[in-house]
């Protein structure tokens, strides 16, 4: 198994592939790395305005989280952004803490920070076009305090396989998005 440590004074968060590369934010430094996907060496760094939280991509684009009810396209070549949409609900309102993101079908699947929620966004107009609610997937029981919230996203595009875990969670879950009838 391989593996590479951040330097202490970076706070890893938002990672993705990209071609031969994997690319990864920092929650506060405004620093990302990017990584040759087999060896782990670096690449090269990039920086970048505002937090880093979640990071994902569309066969053109990587797409980034900051925490804020917005997500941002970047160009994965320069880093820099080409445009943003604004993540509302069906009210209009803005979904504010959009957390750890995944490209799925044609959607943005984002958790929402201390929400046990997913939202699945339109990448063209930002809407929501659907909801998963996580709230009862863990006995509260298990979880180890207020830290332990959802807080990861995964998937597996060969096996069309979700999975869900959180921050100091002692399970990690395999979930079928069912379209409502």
């Amino acid at each position: 198994m391989q593996n590479l440590d951040l330097p202490p004074e970076y706070f890893g968060e938002g990672l993705t592939d990209w071609g031969s590369n994997l690319i990864q934010l920092t929650w506060k430094a405004h620093k990302g790395f990017v990584y040759d996907r087999f060896s782990f060496s670096l690449v090269r760094t990039f920086q970048y305005e505002g937090e880093g939280w979640g990071l994902t991509h569309d066969a053109a684009q990587l797409i980034m989280s900051d925490g804020t009810s917005y997500l941002r396209f970047l160009d994965p070549k320069s880093f820099r952004e080409t445009r943003r949409i604004h993540v509302t609900d069906e009210t209009g309102h803005g979904i504010q803490n959009l957390n750890e993101l995944e490209y799925i079908h044609g959607e943005i699947y984002a958790n929402i920070w201390q929400a046990n929620k997913i939202v699945r966004v339109s990448p063209r107009t930002g809407t929501v076009i659907g909801w998963i609610d996580l709230s009862d997937i863990i006995d509260k029981r298990e979880l180890a305090g207020p830290d332990a919230v959802l807080n990861g996203i995964a998937y597996d595009s060969t096996g069309d396989r979700l999975f869900i875990t959180g921050k100091l969670w002692p399970k990690l879950f395999e979930i079928k998005v069912m379209a409502r009838r």
